[in-house]
């Protein structure tokens, strides 16, 4: 297929990784890509140890050393990492990591609050330093990862007013959950199904503050869209300036619904080409300079 996306949330492992899934090999992950019709995609590497098994950024290097071409590398840190402390020196690693081509940090997902000091260290040096922050969240602490924030998103709220800039890109059933109201006796539902009644707390965080963006990737990303098909036209078009096209694939095997209902809306002229192109590329290649 002619190339026209840039995945811009990307996962691979250059050998086989069982636990707790099976992610792609770089190659199998080129292969889809090329039926997709995906041209670049963004390696985010998983440091942290809730669930993954932990993968070091020299492993996104070398995929992205071997296929320049087709990977853009990103770089991760666990917060507790070189001090366990809220004085960390991330500010000369991520320095090292931006001269060797890395472009922002992420999936950042360590299973602490988002006001914890430990996060919040991270976060200034990510501004400093001028990397765009990828973040996955959580609504409980222990047991899984993600950023742990309250109902209605307060504390990255808080973040997004205290790190003006820095460009915070939400992903996640916890951050696409608030695309509508949100009924507290069925938050436990990563993924609703019912149509947007009512805004939630993502489209009014996005026109208050113009440091958050988000990418559309994963079950969450695809499935608030997809829940209501008009709403996500009305949302795709006020916000095209600063939504990404993902696909956040954790199976070399799994489905990617995201190209056919994007593709379906600007057949359909639901969306405009400008919009279109917008999200499938022209952002990612705008926020992160390729």
């Amino acid at each position: 297929m002619k190339p026209m996306f840039i995945d811009t949330h990307a996962h691979a492992y250059r050998r086989p990784c069982p636990f707790p899934n099976r992610f792609a090999l770089p190659h199998e992950l080129l292969q889809l890509y090329d039926r997709l019709g995906v041209e670049r995609a963004c390696l985010l590497p998983l440091p942290g140890p809730e669930v993954y098994l932990p993968q070091s950024n020299d492993e996104i290097f070398d995929m992205a050393e071997q296929w320049p071409d087709r990977f853009i590398p990103f770089c991760n840190v666990d917060p507790r990492a070189l001090t366990n402390s809220a004085t960390a020196p991330f500010g000369e690693l991520f320095r090292y990591y931006r001269d060797r081509g890395c472009k922002g940090l992420g999936e950042f997902m360590p299973n602490l609050p988002w006001l914890d000091p430990l996060v919040q260290n991270v976060l200034r040096h990510a501004q400093d330093v001028g990397f765009p922050l990828v973040f996955d969240g959580a609504v409980r602490l222990s047991g899984t990862y993600g950023i742990y924030d309250d109902p209605g998103l307060p504390q990255l709220e808080r973040c997004l007013q205290r790190f003006e800039k820095l460009v915070f890109i939400g992903h996640g059933p916890p951050f696409w959950t608030e695309i509508s109201r949100i009924d507290p006796s069925v938050v436990a539902d990563r993924y609703p199904k019912t149509p947007v009644r009512e805004e939630g707390r993502v489209p009014y965080l996005m026109r208050t503050y113009p440091n958050l963006w988000a990418d559309l990737s994963a079950g969450s990303g695809y499935g608030a869209l997809a829940r209501d098909p008009d709403h996500a036209v009305r949302f795709l078009s006020e916000f095209q300036d600063r939504l990404m096209f993902g696909l956040d694939l954790c199976d070399p095997n799994g489905p990617a619904p995201l190209v056919p209902f994007l593709c379906d809306l600007r057949e359909r002229g639901c969306i405009s080409e400008a919009v279109f192109q917008k999200i499938a590329r022209e952002n990612a290649i705008r926020l992160l300079k390729l």
